[in-house]
């Protein structure tokens, strides 16, 4: 099944869970210029690296994109 990154990553929302992936979806949830159609590793990255804060680590993206990735089977 087709989806976004982002669509994926709202899959990952969990108010009640203080991971970093859940905090990562909860934050992209309120961020609305997130590219919520993309689904480019460096368009999302770049994005990411420019305008994400809320985000401590690219770790916690490359762990997410390849979550991603292999939802995608």
């Amino acid at each position: 099944m087709y989806q976004t990154f982002y669509h994926f990553l709202m899959t990952q929302r969990n108010h009640l869970a203080y991971d970093e992936i859940s905090n990562f979806a909860q934050n992209a949830f309120l961020d609305q210029a997130f590219p919520k159609q993309a689904t480019d590793y460096h368009e999302i990255s770049e994005y990411l690296e420019l305008n994400a804060g809320y985000l401590p680590s690219m770790d916690i993206f490359d762990t997410t994109w390849q979550r991603y990735k292999e939802s995608e089977g």
